[in-house]
C-alpha cells in the first residue's frame, strides 16, 4: 500500500497531515508511505525528518497523486488536485461535504473513494479521530491570545503602586470544543469569562472552567444530531439576542465559535449590539469564514465598528501548525489504523466510521445527507 502525504497548496495553509513520528509507526506496519517534497516544511518538519522516519520524498507532484493508493491532507482540496487523483484511488481530509457538496460529486465521478475528516462519527470510539475537535481546539486557544493582544488593557487583575487594574470581561458565545478551550484560556490569563450557548447541557462545563453561564431559555429544540446546536428559529434567534445584548456591550472581549455545519453561521452580534460596546473593544469572530456570527465581521479582516475591532481571522488553526498538525495526524493515523490490515488497505464498510466518514464511493456520493445538500443547492441554482 502506498500512502501518500500531499503538499498543502492553499494559500495561508501551514500545517501537513502526517508528522514524521506518525510516519514512523506507519513504516514499521508494512505502510510505504510517500512525502511530496517540502509538504512539511512550513510546519518546521524537514524532507530530513521524514525520511529519516522512513517516508521516501518525490518532487514529481503528478507522480505521488497518480500512483498513490491513498492521498491525504489536511487543508482544502483545490480543483486541480481533484484531476491529480488517480481513478479508484482514496482520498481523506477535510472536504466541507455539506457545505460544498458538488466537490464530492467531482471525486465520486473520477470513482475516488473519499473520506470526509468533518464526518467521523461523534462516539466515543471514534474521538481519537475527530479532527473537527482537535483543529477547534487549537482555534479557541489562539482566539484568545488574538483578543488579549488587540485589547489595550490588561486581562487580568493587577494591584500596583498606582492601585488595582480590574480584570477584563470576556464573553464567549458558542460552547463547543473551541469555546471550552477559549473559556479555559480567558480564565488562565485571569479575565472574567462569562458563556452563552443554545445547549442548555453545556453550563455544567462552562462551570467547571470557573465561568458563569448566561441562561436563556428557548422553547425549542436546540441539539441536532451528533451533539452539534441545531439552527435556530427566528423568533428565537431574536429573543437570544434581546438577552445577550447587555452582556456584549458590557464585555471588553467577544469571542464567537458558533456555526452549524453546511450552513451560514448564526448571526448571534447585531450592528446595533456592537455599537453599544465600549470603544477599544474586541470582538474575534471564529466564524468569520462561515458568514460570521457577527454582522461586521469580514473573513480575514480586522474591521473597526464604532471604535470596536471587529476580527475575523480564517483558518486560524493553520497559524499554529506545529500542534495543530501533530494532534491532526494523530487522527488520520487512527482512522488509518481501521483501514489497513495485513500491509494491505482493507475497507470495511460494515464498520460504522468508516461508513459513516465515507463520503463518496463507486463513483457515488454514498452519505445521504450530502446527497441532500447537493440537491438543495442544485434547486437554489435554478430557483
Amino acid at each position: 500500500m502506498k500512502l501518500a502525504i500531499a503538499k498543502e497548496i492553499e494559500a495561508g495553509e501551514r500545517r501537513v497531515a502526517l508528522v514524521p513520528d506518525a510516519v514512523a509507526r506507519l513504516v514499521k506496519q508494512g505502510v510505504e508511505v510517500w512525502l511530496e517534497a517540502g509538504a512539511g516544511a512550513k510546519s518546521f518538519f524537514s524532507d530530513l525528518a521524514y525520511e529519516e522516519a522512513g517516508a521516501q520524498v518525490v518532487a514529481d507532484t503528478a507522480r505521488l497523486w497518480g500512483e498513490a493508493d491513498v492521498v491525504v491532507k489536511i487543508g482544502a482540496l483545490q480543483e486541480s488536485e481533484v484531476h491529480q487523483l488517480r481513478e479508484g484511488g482514496v482520498f481523506i481530509g477535510f472536504l466541507n461535504p455539506l457545505g460544498d457538496p458538488a466537490l464530492v460529486q467531482r471525486l465520486a465521478d473520477r470513482k475516488v473513494t473519499a473520506f470526509s475528516m468533518e464526518m467521523i462519527p461523534r462516539t466515543s470510539r471514534a474521538q481519537s479521530m475527530d479532527a473537527l475537535s482537535s483543529q477547534a481546539n487549537v482555534a479557541g486557544y489562539k482566539a484568545v491570545l488574538i483578543a488579549a493582544a488587540a485589547l489595550p488593557k490588561y486581562f487580568p487583575m493587577l494591584t500596583t503602586a498606582a492601585g488595582t487594574i480590574r480584570p477584563a470581561k470576556v464573553l464567549v458565545m458558542g460552547v463547543g470544543v473551541a469555546g471550552l478551550q477559549a473559556i479555559a484560556t480567558a480564565r488562565r490569563l485571569g479575565a472574567v469569562v462569562e458563556a452563552f450557548d443554545i445547549r442548555p447541557e453545556t453550563k455544567e462545563q462552562v462551570q467547571s472552567l470557573g465561568a458563569k453561564f448566561l441562561d436563556v431559555e428557548l422553547k425549542e429544540e436546540t441539539v441536532a444530531a451528533g451533539g452539534y446546536a441545531k439552527e435556530l428559529s427566528e423568533a428565537a434567534k431574536e429573543y437570544t439576542r434581546q438577552v445577550l445584548t447587555q452582556h456584549v456591550s458590557a464585555s471588553d472581549a467577544v469571542i464567537t465559535t458558533a456555526q452549524v455545519p453546511g450552513r451560514k453561521a448564526p448571526i448571534l452580534v447585531t450592528r446595533e449590539m456592537v455599537s453599544q460596546m465600549k470603544p477599544g473593544s474586541v470582538i474575534v469572530d471564529l466564524a468569520a469564514e462561515q458568514g460570521g456570527n457577527c454582522e461586521c465581521s469580514e473573513a480575514g479582516k480586522d474591521v473597526e465598528w464604532n471604535g470596536v475591532n471587529v476580527i475575523g481571522p480564517i483558518n486560524v488553526p493553520s497559524s499554529m501548525p506545529v500542534h495543530a498538525s501533530e494532534t491532526y495526524s494523530k487522527n488520520i493515523s487512527a482512522l488509518l489504523q481501521l483501514m489497513v490490515k495485513d500491509k494491505e488497505l482493507n475497507l470495511d464498510f460494515e464498520d460504522d466510521i468508516i461508513s459513516g466518514a465515507c463520503v463518496a464511493r463507486d463513483g457515488e456520493i454514498s452519505n445521504q445527507r450530502v446527497r441532500d445538500a447537493l440537491t438543495a443547492e442544485a434547486s437554489a441554482v435554478n430557483s
